[in-house]
């Protein structure tokens, strides 16, 4: 292994590891501040999660994973290997530390404080998200369609209403509904669903993938370099932070680890143990004509949405704990979608594709957007969980004062990568 800086790059100011959306809008957002960067990724732009998700801003989901409410649902879903929590057998033993810290998680307080923390970076998020876009020069990609949240019958929606009134509490704007008003908004849902909510705040993106690789092209045409390179360590130096890959060494003053649900690996090579873990999302993604969708819809109970992109119609969510290491269980995309048709009748299932990322998740659902014990020049923004592109603007603009030393536009004390 080499100890040598690459002698054709010119050495950077700082090196992002990771070509996700996180790490990508934060080396934009450093470049814009006149710094050379240098973005590190394993297999390159857009491979990860930022492929697959969604494609939503879903700056209303401000309640954490981690909550009383998720605890009385759980039993129940973890009795269903299909449903919309699951534990590999194979993997139960090795979740049990994190479980028992989300278990911690979920009493009031701390729901409570992540509440307000998570609220903060949302806030934040949305801000800055329309300048960020207009100087990506994607402004047209932006959607404002709203989600519509539907429940089967008085009671699923009565066990909502606590969820609303936090929001109510923290401003945010929706409308409670009957189906006949849901059928104005969205035609076409099944009878079963008798009540919904609709929040006209949340935006989404044309398709995730497409955006995240017009990022990557604006940062190289503004003069930034990304590598195919996968990072084994870290290790600091005098003024600096040495990236050691297979067969080759980087060098910058400054390096942000943005690298999702891999982060954790390379932060154990500088001391660090952050308990991150992986929530494998699955989808299906149809073809356009595949149903009539004005909006996107979120089916709370099964834990899925249906989301319109701009490269069909994707069916996809669900949360299976089970790490990095085990084969996909294409069989959760399955039964999602078995699940879509019979909700949403009108449905053509045919000609989909499936696939399944990991979303890096940490047990109080709050990020790591913190500077490392070993040195400021280490840079953490990891652990969003399934908010990675609804927070990906104001992470970038956090990171950014981070590198240079300025306060932070928000209170980090919640997002430490000491708090666990």
């Amino acid at each position: 292994m080499s100890d040598t800086v690459r002698p054709d790059l010119i050495v950077p100011d700082v090196i992002v590891i990771g070509a996700g959306v996180v790490g990508l809008s934060a080396a934009l957002a450093l470049q814009q501040r006149g710094k050379r960067v240098v973005v590190l990724d394993r297999e390159g732009p857009a491979a990860g999660a930022s492929a697959g998700n969604a494609g939503a801003f879903a700056f209303t989901d401000i309640l954490p994973l981690a909550s009383p409410g998720i605890l009385r649902k759980a039993p129940k879903w973890l009795l269903d290997p299909l449903g919309p929590l699951s534990v590999p057998p194979s993997y139960a033993l090795r979740i049990a530390p994190w479980m028992f810290r989300f278990w911690r998680a979920c009493a009031p307080r701390r729901v409570a404080q992540s509440t307000a923390a998570q609220t903060a970076l949302m806030d934040l998020s949305k801000a800055e998200l329309e300048p960020f876009l207009h100087r990506a020069g994607v402004s047209s990609m932006l959607r404002k369609d709203g989600n519509l949240q539907v429940y089967e019958g008085e009671a699923e929606f009565r066990a909502s209403l606590p969820g609303w009134q936090a929001r109510a509490d923290h401003g945010i704007a929706f409308r409670h509904m009957d189906a006949e008003e849901m059928a104005q908004i969205q035609p076409g849902l099944a009878p079963r669903f008798t009540h919904g909510t609709f929040t006209p705040g949340w935006y989404s993106i044309a398709d995730p993938k497409v955006y995240t690789l017009e990022l990557a092209r604006r940062f190289a045409a503004d003069g930034g370099v990304i590598e195919r390179a996968g990072v084994t360590a870290l290790r600091p130096a005098e003024n600096s932070v040495e990236v050691v890959c297979a067969g080759t060494t980087f060098r910058a003053a400054h390096v942000v680890v943005a690298a999702g649900a891999f982060s954790h690996r390379i932060a154990r090579t500088v001391g660090e143990r952050i308990p991150l873990e992986t929530e494998r999302g699955y989808n299906t993604t149809l073809p356009s004509g595949a149903f009539d969708l004005r909006t996107q819809i979120t089916f709370g109970g099964h834990g899925f949405v249906v989301t319109r992109l701009s490269s069909g119609i994707r069916v996809g969510g669900a949360v299976e704990l089970g790490g990095l290491d085990l084969p996909p269980n294409f069989g959760r995309s399955r039964a999602m979608l078995k699940k879509a048709v019979s909700f949403l009748p009108g449905l053509d299932p045919q000609g989909g594709s499936e696939w399944m990322g990991f979303r890096p998740s940490l047990p109080d659902s709050l990020p790591v957007i913190d500077t490392a014990r070993a040195t400021q020049r280490i840079v953490y923004a990891f652990g969003h969980g399934h908010l990675g592109l609804t927070q990906s603007a104001g992470t970038a603009r956090l990171v950014a004062d981070l590198v240079e030393g300025r306060i932070p536009a928000i209170d980090l004390s919640p997002f430490s990568a000491q708090r666990f």
